[in-house]
């Protein structure tokens, strides 16, 4: 989101404004997992879903308004939907979600073995170290999920243009 747009470039709602973070909801509820109740936890999975199937079906509708014929046309809408939908959970829900509950869970239990700290204490320390490592995984896993993409999905596209997903 901080890299600036080419000249004349149109804004994507989905990946260039504020509404990008709410791919995120689900990393920020796993960090405050040991704080919450799980019902709020699930309400943030709640949100990033909402936000990948928006993004699905935004890529979607645009692929569907570039003039082509009916043949062409569905397929682009397909391969648009299926890519940003498969990258979206796996690289805004699903990968960052379990990195995120693991990293607060080992970070509980270090805490726990290794210090006296209250319960309290340790429960904000590990939330704190979940929300510090959210900018950390971000890249690396979008990367990761470009690569796996790349070499699986989207080779069995019929096109040369491939969807852009991050």
């Amino acid at each position: 989101m901080s890299e600036s747009l080419p000249r004349g470039a149109e804004r994507d709602l989905y990946r260039d404004t504020w509404v990008r973070y709410l791919g995120y909801a689900n990393e920020v509820g796993e960090a405050f997992r040991s704080m919450v109740p799980a019902a709020v936890v699930w309400l943030s999975y709640g949100v990033s879903s909402s936000y990948v199937l928006a993004d699905a079906i935004d890529k979607g509708k645009k692929a569907g308004e570039v003039p082509s014929p009916e043949a062409g046309r569905s397929t682009r809408v397909t391969i648009a939907v299926v890519d940003t939908f498969v990258w979206q959970a796996l690289a805004s829900v699903a990968i960052p979600g379990f990195t995120i509950n693991r990293i607060c869970a080992a970070s509980l239990y270090v805490l726990g073995t290794a210090t006296r700290w209250p319960l309290a204490v340790r429960k904000w320390t590990t939330t704190a170290v979940g929300l510090l490592a959210i900018p950390a995984i971000i890249h690396p896993i979008d990367r990761s999920v470009d690569f796996l993409l790349d070499s699986s999905l989207r080779k069995l596209y019929p096109s040369v243009q491939k969807p852009s997903s991050s």
